[in-house]
């Protein structure tokens, strides 16, 4: 497998977009430019993936940000009991519901089997692309075809919010991630967490960040520090990893200091801190989790 990564510093070719259901132009942020619509034929088709589970106050605002380029969006929800679904559909996206959940990997590699485009873009319900975001991506997507396409992939910066600050420290900044690859190139990881896409071509960087609205608030912080630390634990045991006693001790107490220290999360203030906090309690409470996990699965003495 080939996966080289380049920089991707050339400014943004003039974009153009077609299609009565993408809309007849959008403003380019800044700059009021209206990019209009190239002929029919033009434009490389965008399947954009998203798969969801209770995010009402998210899924609307996500697909807004990228309908403008998107010839479909798909949509698959394990299990939402409040308004996801109907928001979704409502906003354009074609949902496909499912009862079970298999982690974040199976359930991105779910969702791409259903994209039809030339090009498809991962997103999470909780990130947004920019209008500067959306002329990037139309640039790739009006470039003339050729025999020998120049890359697989795209990596995109992603700036994200810590209970309403940007961070540009703490390990959170430029965070690129691979979330555009042409439809054939490319598969998820089939990890429980921290997925990641596996690409066979070369892989380039863009400049414009995706804005990720990841943690809004201290319940939010909570729920994820619990949601990760159990499927970081999950995805260990079936690995069939040991740890010593001291383990989430020491491990935590690094998370610590790699995310305050050595990645300057001190340059992020408060956020910084909770940064550095919960990726403490995080990393601790997966070992912790882990360990409770093979006692329940452990033989009693004597039995073998």
């Amino acid at each position: 497998m080939k996966q080289d990564m380049i920089d991707h510093d050339a400014p943004p070719r003039d974009a153009t977009m077609r299609e009565d259901q993408r809309g007849a132009a959008f403003q380019e942020s800044g700059t009021q430019e209206t990019i209009a619509r190239p002929p029919a034929g033009e434009i490389a088709t965008l399947s954009v993936i998203i798969i969801t589970r209770n995010e009402a106050h998210n899924v609307g605002d996500c697909i807004a940000s990228i309908h403008p380029l998107a010839h479909e969006i798909v949509v698959v929800d394990s299990g939402s009991t409040d308004d996801t679904i109907s928001i979704a559909r409502t906003a354009g996206a074609t949902v496909i519901e499912t009862s079970d959940w298999p982690g974040f990997g199976p359930q991105k590699n779910r969702a791409l089997s259903y994209a039809t485009g030339e090009w498809v873009l991962s997103l999470d319900a909780d990130e947004r692309v920019t209008d500067a975001g959306r002329a990037e991506l139309a640039a790739i997507l009006t470039a003339p075809r050729t025999a020998s396409p120049p890359c697989a992939a795209y990596a995109l910066p992603r700036l994200s919010q810590f209970c309403g600050r940007w961070v540009r420290h703490s390990g959170w900044y430029p965070d690129h991630v691979t979330r555009l690859f042409r439809r054939g190139t490319a598969r998820f990881s089939d990890d429980l967490v921290h997925e990641r896409i596996d690409v066979e071509g070369t892989v380039e960087r863009l400049r414009e960040p995706l804005h990720h609205y990841s943690y809004l608030d201290r319940k939010q912080v909570e729920d994820k520090i619990d949601r990760y630390a159990q499927a970081g634990a999950e995805q260990m045991f079936q690995r069939g990893k040991h740890y010593g006693p001291l383990k989430p001790y020491l491990a935590g107490g690094w998370a610590w200091i790699r995310t305050w220290i050595l990645r300057a999360g001190f340059l992020d203030g408060a956020a910084g801190a909770g940064i550095a906090a919960m990726n403490a309690r995080s990393t601790a409470q997966k070992y912790l989790r882990l360990r409770v996990m093979r006692q329940k699965r452990m033989p009693p003495c004597g039995c073998g």
